[in-house]
């Protein structure tokens, strides 16, 4: 397979990783086995681990959402408490323009820059790998766009997938949109008069700076229960007589589908759920997993 010369050398570090790396993954993942205790105080609401492959070799598709941070924390978290495999989340290609200690430590703990080349040599390897098709618009997400995702015709994860005969989970992470209401709609004339400068910022053409509020008139995020769901995997194995392109539309929609569903699942769990807001008089009544 021809790379390119950025793509070639993340592939590189992926078959020979440096031995700063792999010390500071020792400390990463010893860290947070620590924490279990801490993170089981919280309450995260996780059900479907069941569903998780027990060789790791599959690929996590999940949503981003308007925390930034939790669904990159907390998938790869529980998956390596399941499984205690680490999970190679495909980052931002701006990954590889980091330098020195901060690249470390964010491979270490599984980032990956995001590139065809370097999610096939993860498969390659068998490990689990985590992608968000919907990537910083997921993120950008404008009044009324809650939980929506904004995937348009991205179909590179179902292509890849179908090439290495990897099974895809759909994860769902509900309550990082509620952290903060968006309060411009898309299309509207603060939307609009802002895709210069939010192109500048966030390298996303077409797409504005949304206006956020979090707790009170504040921008402080607003404290949520997170809702974490893995659905049951997604065998991207081509039928006989089916045409390739046909097959990987028809994987990308069953993903697009199912993870679209578990979202709409999680956030009815969370309505009737007291302890959505963590509200710790309602911590004993706090909904679980069955």
């Amino acid at each position: 397979m021809r790379h390119s010369r950025s793509a070639g050398a993340d592939v590189d570090r992926l078959v020979d990783e440096p031995t700063r790396v792999r010390a500071l993954k020792k400390t990463i993942f010893a860290v947070a086995d620590g924490l279990a205790p801490v993170i089981d105080l919280c309450r995260i609401y996780v059900d479907g681990l069941e569903n998780l492959p027990r060789d790791g070799r599959f690929l996590l598709v999940g949503n981003h959402t308007l925390s930034g941070s939790a669904e990159i924390v907390l998938i790869p978290y529980f998956v390596h408490r399941e499984l205690g495999v680490r999970v190679r989340g495909l980052a931002n290609r701006q990954l590889r323009e980091t330098k020195g200690v901060v690249r470390d430590v964010l491979e270490a703990a599984g980032a990956v820059p995001g590139h065809p080349d370097t999610c096939a040599e993860l498969m390659r390897r068998g490990e689990t790998v985590l992608v968000f098709p919907g990537g910083g618009r997921d993120m950008l997400k404008f009044k009324g766009e809650e939980y929506a995702l904004q995937w348009e015709r991205r179909s590179g994860f179902a292509r890849l997938a179908v090439a290495h005969d990897y099974p895809i989970v759909p994860v769902g992470l509900v309550g990082g949109d509620d952290v903060f209401s968006s309060l411009v709609e898309r299309g509207g004339a603060w939307e609009t008069r802002s895709r210069g400068l939010g192109e500048r910022l966030h390298g996303l053409p077409g797409v504005g700076i949304p206006i956020l509020r979090g707790w009170g008139p504040t921008v402080v995020p607003r404290p949520q229960r997170m809702y974490l769901r893995f659905a049951s995997p997604i065998d991207t194995s081509r039928p006989p007589r089916v045409g390739n392109d046909t097959w990987i539309a028809t994987v990308k929609e069953q993903a697009q589908s199912a993870l679209q569903a578990t979202l709409a699942e999680l956030q009815e769990l969370r309505e009737n759920d007291p302890f959505r807001n963590l509200n710790p008089l309602a911590w004993g009544r706090a909904m679980q997993p069955r």
